[in-house]
């Protein structure tokens, strides 16, 4: 099924490109202590099944422009930085600079290469592709490809969890996989569930203290997700973002970047003309 989708969403947004109506429509990281303590207040600590599942919306605070050709498959922050990756066959990329303004440095991805996603360890990052089965290891100043390594998987998403020193990753399914973050290796893997039930085409990660959260593909909901056991601990309502003008073939909301020290995330999707700074809140 994952797979169907994925196939529908791409095609779909190829006709697109070919109509025209796309046209129309790290450093060293900083602040550690404080953003995990943010992270622990988004959190509330561990939750599990036992003590429900949180229900949150997204309250904007500020509304920032984003590269509407952009097919965004990965968007983080590190030390003020934007880093966001882009993909499909001869358009991925990966770019870096300030939040809502033009990137100032970027790479571009040889065809047939699909660009995922990506995260970053003080001087490196990491940027996965789809189906190529290979990751790509790029200096974090200058987006400069360092090596590639073999991925035998599908790559989705990724982060890394910098207390437990582990990448966290995604392939569409209902599974997270834990990596070494030097070579890629697989440590562990847990299954997602509400309540009991798997939660299937997770999609973008991002790491924030000891929790996950996980964009679920061609939906308007992200999810918290406890590791450890990999119980959803809250599940996010992102709906009603763009009006319905500003939403072309293959839009999808992907992408959501914390923004260290604060309780606050970046979000956008995938050609999506904006980008909202939000936190969580009760629904």
């Amino acid at each position: 099924m994952r797979e169907r989708l994925r196939s529908m969403g791409t095609a779909a947004l190829i006709g697109a490109l070919a109509l025209g109506s796309c046209a129309a429509g790290k450093p060293a990281d900083g602040g550690t202590d404080a953003f995990d303590g943010a992270a622990r207040r988004i959190a509330g600590g561990r939750l599990t099944a036992a003590h429900g599942v949180e229900r949150l919306r997204v309250k904007v605070l500020r509304v920032l422009p984003h590269d509407p050709k952009a097919f965004t498959e990965g968007l983080e922050m590190a030390g003020g930085t934007l880093y966001e990756s882009t993909g499909l066959s001869a358009r991925s990329s990966v770019r870096a600079g300030p939040p809502g303004r033009p990137p100032t440095v970027r790479a571009a991805l040889p065809a047939p290469l699909f660009g995922e996603g990506i995260t970053v360890l003080g001087r490196t990052l990491w940027q996965l592709t789809w189906r190529d089965r290979i990751a790509i290891e790029r200096d974090a100043k200058t987006l400069a490809e360092l090596r590639r390594v073999p991925y035998p998987d599908d790559g989705w998403g990724v982060c890394l969890q910098r207390a437990r020193h582990r990448l966290v990753t995604s392939d569409g399914s209902a599974r997270l996989t834990f990596r070494d973050p030097a070579t890629l290796a697989r440590t562990g893997e847990v299954v997602v569930t509400d309540r009991g039930r798997p939660v299937t085409e997770l999609n973008e990660l991002e790491c924030v203290g000891a929790a996950v959260y996980a964009n679920v593909l061609f939906t308007d909901r992200i999810v918290r997700i406890d590791p450890a056991t990999g119980a959803v601990t809250a599940s996010i309502d992102a709906s009603g973002l763009l009006r319905g003008d500003e939403l072309v073939p293959g839009s999808a909301l992907n992408g959501i970047a914390a923004v260290r020290g604060t309780d606050q995330f970046l979000v956008t999707g995938k050609f999506w003309p904006k980008m909202f700074r939000v936190v969580f809140v009760p629904a």
